[in-house]
């Protein structure tokens, strides 16, 4: 799962390397780092105009934008409702 915030499109800047950008499906453009392959960016012009989704992990303190809502979950996976109930480890378990 991933945590997107959302912005006017004119409002984001790169500082550092050149995205990598691919058509995924239509309208859908999704921007990757070059190097690492790390995902960065979504835009749909068609039915997101002039906004981009910024993926929050890859923010400098990405707790500084909690996510407030779920959106698409029509197809999300019946465990997801309750995987915050799961056991937690810090690093993996031994």
């Amino acid at each position: 799962m991933v945590a997107w915030a959302m912005f006017p499109e004119a409002a984001l800047t790169v500082k550092q390397g050149q995205p990598k950008t691919i058509n995924s499906s239509g309208s859908a453009m999704r921007s990757f780092c070059a190097d690492c392959g790390s995902g960065l960016f979504y835009r749909n012009a068609a039915i997101l105009p002039g906004l981009v989704d910024v993926q929050t992990a890859t923010l400098d303190d990405p707790d500084l934008l909690p996510p407030t809502v779920q959106v698409q979950v029509a197809e999300r996976l019946k465990w997801m409702t309750h995987v915050h109930e799961l056991p937690e480890f810090e690093r993996y378990p031994s």
